[in-house]
């Protein structure tokens, strides 16, 4: 909204420099060539049968500034989008077509002005007009824009001529633009100032105010490579922080962004470095040297101004300044109106108070009149007497009395003016009073509106505290039985598994005292097996000696002296017998060697069978055993 307010303050000069009788309206054409430039300059596509569908129903006439601005937001700034153009094109766009019919530099002789001068300063101009049309400068902003220039040119401002500059052309209530260069190129401001000067000062301003540069200049920057300290030209933005090379800003070196994870610290001299300070951001640390203390000053307090705006999200120093210097005009033009509102009250009751005196001085003019009156008949009687002092003895005597009457009656208006003098002053002072407890009551109404205000607010307050604290209070109790519920079933599932763990534990206890049992029944069957085992070994030892029967003896042959005997093979039955010896040797060596967990192994039948299979082996020896 700030940007397009300021495209409307360019294009309203545009517009008005194409209305050539100052009639408030421009040709269509005119307008075709005004929107085509404008759609160029915010670089957006300009669409020719726009104009003519929208002003359809009117005829070939010119266009008013009422009707062309509906089609001015519509079809061009509603298309523009901030970031895609340069505003300063679209300004000098409708600088090159107003300035050539209004700004006339030649009728002061020697211009102390250049062109690109006169669009800064024209740009300054909008940007610190008021947003109300036609566009003018208050003479406060107008002493400010001269003030900063004067400054920057470092040359004392004489406001005395700027004053009588703005009473003489009775521009109290706002200077346009052009009678503003017409100021500027008068000499008022630049008398004994070189135009290089001026150039300087007014870009320097410009760039300040509209390009929104809070400051620039030449800084120290120590580098975080390298660590060597380089000058750089350092320029201050709302938002960022950029350094370049020198002074042309061709080459940007980089850019710190500013937020509200920065801030700034000053440093204590080091490296051969003073006036140090630094700017920290949330990945870096940026340590700078100024030339003196002054400027570590004035840029520390610059770039906490810039990080201040980034907070508040303001885009604009000057904009917010003077919108500050708008509300101070507009509290004294407040505060002016008040004091002529009391001017007015006093006037009035001055009048009041004059009217009042001057009934009283009719009233004592009435007196001196009746005493001149009195005079008069007293120099009458006075004549009467002298003529009939002897003849009118009784009526001066009358006469004595008459004046006595009469001074009692002056005495007594005397005493009513005074009345109506003490009454005039309890009057001023009953209105005094009056005044102050008008006052006091209208206080006393606005305490107890606000009071009632209060109270009803607190009161709506209580009720829906009443209302979520009843909700509460039925959750709570909800809450309550529902726990009390589960309370219920928890007891009962605890119950149910205490009586389950009790029967678990009884039949436990049966399997253990069975499985004991059944233990000691495999210790009595495995102790029968081993006596069977022996009884089974002893007696295959007696079959086997009486399978051998004691015979003749046979006479052996000898070979090489040595008597031999005939072997005999072995028969069947015999190798049977052996082998069964033999197995049941083996079967003895293992249940001594299993013995430690021969009382835990159960004993098969397939066991005790098979020990009386009686396979026959041969045994290496030749003689054959028969296992148990």
């Amino acid at each position: 909204m700030e940007l397009r307010a300021e495209l409307l303050k360019s294009i309203w000069h545009a517009f008005t420099s194409l209305d050539v009788g100052e009639s408030g309206k421009v040709s269509k054409s005119q307008l075709k060539v005004l929107s085509h430039n404008l759609c160029t300059a915010l670089c957006i596509t300009h669409d020719k049968q726009a104009l003519e569908l929208h002003f359809r129903d009117d005829d070939d006439g010119p266009v008013s500034s009422q009707g062309y601005m509906p089609y001015l937001n519509t079809y061009i700034l509603d298309k523009a989008v901030e970031g895609t153009f340069k505003k300063e094109e679209v300004d000098r766009l409708c600088w090159t077509l107003c300035s050539t019919k209004n700004y006339h530099p030649e009728k002061h002789g020697s211009s102390a002005l250049s062109k690109n001068d006169a669009f800064h300063l024209w740009c300054l101009f909008n940007f610190l007009s008021e947003d109300k049309y036609p566009l003018v400068l208050v003479p406060e902003e107008v002493e400010y824009l001269i003030k900063k220039i004067c400054s920057a040119m470092s040359v004392e401002l004489s406001c005395v001529d700027i004053e009588d500059f703005i009473c003489q052309n009775d521009m109290q209530s706002g200077v346009n633009v052009w009678a503003f260069l017409d100021l500027i190129n008068s000499g008022v401001v630049t008398r004994g100032v070189d135009r290089e000067s001026i150039t300087m000062a007014i870009e320097e301003v410009y760039g300040e105010i509209v390009g929104n540069t809070l400051k620039e200049g030449y800084l120290w920057k120590k580098g975080h490579l390298r660590r060597n300290w380089t000058e750089r030209w350092f320029s201050l933005k709302v938002s960022s922080l950029s350094y370049y090379t020198s002074e042309d800003r061709k080459e940007c070196k980089g850019v710190i962004e500013l937020d509200q994870n920065c801030c700034v610290e000053v440093l204590p001299d080091r490296e051969g470095k003073r006036c140090m300070f630094c700017v920290k951001t949330l990945s870096k640390t940026y340590e700078m040297s100024a030339p003196d203390t002054k400027q570590r000053q004035e840029w520390t307090t610059a770039i906490q101004t810039a990080i201040r705006l980034c907070v508040e999200g303001k885009t604009s120093l000057h904009r917010e300044l003077k919108l500050r210097r708008r509300d101070q005009r507009e509290e004294r033009e407040r505060r002016r109106a008040t004091k002529e509102e009391e001017l007015r009250r006093l006037r009035l009751l001055q009048d009041e108070r004059e009217q009042r005196l001057v009934e009283l001085e009719l009233l004592q003019e009435a007196q001196r009149q009746a005493q001149a009156t009195l005079e008069q008949e007293e120099q009458k009687r006075r004549l009467q007497h002298e003529q009939l002092q002897r003849a009118l003895q009784e009526q001066l005597q009358e006469a004595e009395e008459a004046r006595a009457n009469m001074q009692a009656e002056m005495a007594a208006k005397e005493a009513e003016a005074e009345r109506q003098q003490r009454r005039i002053r309890e009057l001023e002072a009953m209105q005094v009073q009056l005044e102050e407890a008008l006052q006091l009551e209208i206080r006393a109404r606005q305490d107890e509106e606000a009071c009632r205000k209060t109270q009803a607010r607190l009161l709506a307050e209580e009720e829906d505290k009443m209302k979520a604290l009843l909700t509460l209070q039925e959750e709570q109790e909800d809450f309550i039985l529902r726990t009390q519920r589960e309370k219920q079933e928890l007891r009962q599932e605890m119950e149910n598994k205490s009586k389950a763990l009790e029967e678990a534990q009884q039949q436990l206890e049966k399997v253990r005292a069975s499985r004991h049992r059944v233990d000691q029944d495999i210790a009595a069957a495995q102790r029968k097996l081993r006596q069977a085992s022996t009884s089974v070994k002893h007696w295959n030892i007696q079959m086997n000696r009486l399978m051998h029967p004691i015979g003749p003896g046979e006479r052996r042959a000898s070979i090489g002296g040595t008597p031999t005997t005939p072997t005999r093979l072995p028969s069947l039955r015999d190798s049977g017998l052996r082998l069964s010896l033999k197995c049941a040797d083996k079967e003895d060596r293992k249940e001594s060697q299993t013995g430690a967990y021969s009382n835990s192994r159960p004993v098969e039948e397939s066991d005790a069978s098979g020990d009386d299979t009686g396979i026959p082996m041969q045994t290496s020896n030749g003689s054959i055993e028969s296992a148990n």
